[in-house]
């Protein structure tokens, strides 16, 4: 498996869970119910992965944060790449796939947020290495998530034709089947979220993706 470089999206404005959190020090930077904040959470999880050192994305007026919370983790370096002011995910994850070209470097990219919360890291590091087999061959991969309940605060993903699986893939309970994508659903209502709860095509989009670089900027 190719060498795998996480993409770690840090840009959040710290709106949501204020006062505790706020635009100068947003919740990714926070320890909530743990010793290490959620982006040294996020960078701890990889432990499991063939990686190399991590790219953040931030806003320029964290940046000194970041660095800070990077000496608290077990990566010896990292690339921090400031964005003057927010554009969002797909600018985002360009500059960093431009950064890689720029160097002479085309790796797996695994665009991750900041603030997530994952509670069962073998399952996640075993979801990201399949994701990789289907990632080397061109493809760009999204992880879906088996909803639970009508939740009317996320994206959801509609699948489609089911990709024929490798034989490297372990596809035991079901967890690791790939399929094409049919349609990406923005947010719904609560009577059509409880629709795709009862269709087993809907996923929770989780925003964590896997593709090679030049793949990505080649498809903008």
């Amino acid at each position: 498996m190719s060498n795998i470089q996480p993409v770690i999206l840090c840009g959040g404005s710290g709106t949501r869970l204020w006062p505790l959190s706020r635009e100068e020090y947003p919740k990714q930077f926070l320890k909530i119910n743990s010793t290490e904040s959620m982006l040294q959470r996020t960078i701890s999880r990889l432990n499991g992965l063939s990686i190399s050192e991590p790219v953040i994305i931030c806003n320029e007026k964290h940046r000194f944060i970041i660095a800070e919370q990077l000496r608290g983790t077990k990566v010896n370096r990292g690339c921090i790449i400031l964005e003057p002011m927010g554009r969002n995910t797909a600018p985002a994850i360009a500059l960093a796939a431009l950064n890689n070209i720029r160097k002479g470097s085309d790796p797996l990219m695994l665009v991750l947020a900041a603030d997530h919360i994952i509670k069962d890291n073998k399952a996640f590091c075993a979801s990201v290495e399949c994701a990789a087999i289907y990632a080397e061959k061109g493809k760009l991969v999204t992880f879906g998530i088996v909803p639970t309940y009508p939740e009317t605060g996320y994206g959801y993903i509609k699948c489609g034709s089911p990709i024929a699986n490798d034989p490297s893939v372990n596809v035991s309970k079901n967890l690791h089947f790939a399929y094409n994508v049919s349609a990406f659903v923005e947010k719904p209502d609560i009577e059509r979220a409880e629709l795709y709860l009862s269709n087993k095509d809907y996923y929770w989009n989780s925003g964590i993706f896997l593709f090679r670089a030049s793949i990505y900027l080649r498809e903008l």
